[in-house]
């Protein structure tokens, strides 16, 4: 039986392995590619379920207390604040224009749910408060927005809502950071809120 060759001998021509080169016009890859891609597909697919979870929850409230998401966000922020909130001060915690908020304030009180009071302070501001009667159809509606919500985060189990949950905060606090150093474009507004000042 011939000897085998020695690890350092050549092998024949016919036996080498060609190592492939790439063409002398082809650009090498960017390792950045690949990660770009993910960030892109990633983005997608959370427009995919905000749209999807946007078009459930309005239409609950439409059926069942027949009103609108904005609406329940704006009492949602009273709420939190007993003491009352300026028009600027709901846009910013909605982050939405301020014209938008005008229009569904003026709906909310002419339904009796918020009044609206001069700023002690400043004559050209208004004071927003949620009413009696807006509080009580607010508790009404909070516990069942909260069943939908469940209903819908119903497909993941609680290790992972968590695990999406502090990823979504990480990506939040870099957003927040961004905004703070002047790198990032800004926040884009709640597309609820956008698509319908009712």
């Amino acid at each position: 039986m011939p000897n085998s060759p020695l690890p350092d001998s050549p092998m024949p021509a016919g036996l080498r392995a060609e190592t492939p080169q790439p063409a002398a016009d082809e650009p090498a890859a960017d390792p950045r590619a690949d990660d770009d891609r993910l960030a892109v597909r990633l983005w997608l697919r959370m427009l995919s379920c905000t749209a999807r979870i946007e078009q459930e929850v309005p239409g609950r409230f439409r059926e069942q207390f027949a009103t609108t998401l904005p609406r329940f966000d704006v009492l949602a922020q009273l709420d939190r604040a007993p003491e009352g909130l300026t028009m600027s001060g709901l846009s910013g915690r909605l982050m939405v224009a301020a014209g938008n908020i005008t229009g569904l304030v003026a709906r909310l009180a002419d339904e009796g749910r918020v009044e609206r009071a001069p700023h002690p302070d400043d004559g050209r501001a208004q004071v927003v408060r949620m009413t009696e009667t807006g509080k009580q159809v607010f508790d009404r509606m909070t516990p069942a927005h909260a069943s939908w919500v469940a209903e819908i985060f119903d497909g993941l189990s609680e290790v992972e809502q968590q695990a999406l949950h502090r990823a979504l905060g990480h990506l939040k606090d870099h957003l927040d950071q961004e905004t703070r150093s002047g790198a990032g474009h800004g926040v884009a507004p709640s597309p609820a809120m956008g698509k319908t000042a009712s």
